[in-house]
């Protein structure tokens, strides 16, 4: 049994209040990693939360694609490189969040010869909607 379940027994069997154990555990508080205001969110009565994740070998990258509602992608080890039509290649390192915006062409890569790059995405969509789709 957990140390902590164990002193709530001892406790309640006392007549203590739970409150003097939880005091002493430590409090945990998000960081915020990122704010971005978006436009093409979907707009139906029923919506879908999307999370997955991907690794990317040194060297491998993305389709051509687009995405019909923004995704936000957590880099959790290594640097991806995203390029957006018309716009500077930009690199994101591990720790860091990022937008890709909807209807906008699009494809991403691992540059590095040597490392892996891990990923979190997350995204809304109308349900069944495909998580992006390819442009020839």
């Amino acid at each position: 049994m957990h140390s902590l379940a164990k002193m709530t027994i001892l406790m309640a069997g006392l007549g203590l209040p739970f409150a003097a154990v939880a005091d002493e555990a430590p409090l945990t508080k998000p960081n915020l990693l990122l704010r971005e205001s978006v436009t093409g969110m979907p707009t139906g009565a029923d919506q879908e939360i999307r999370v997955l994740s991907a690794v990317f070998e040194p060297g491998s990258k993305t389709v051509y694609h687009t995405h019909r509602s923004p995704v936000t992608v957590y880099v959790l080890e290594g640097a991806f490189t995203l390029e957006l039509a018309n716009e500077l290649p930009r690199s994101v390192e591990a720790g860091q969040a990022f937008v890709e915006p909807p209807n906008v062409a699009m494809t991403g890569y691992n540059r590095s010869a040597t490392e892996k790059t891990r990923v979190l995405i997350f995204y809304v969509s109308d349900p069944s909607t495909p998580f992006l789709d390819l442009i020839n």
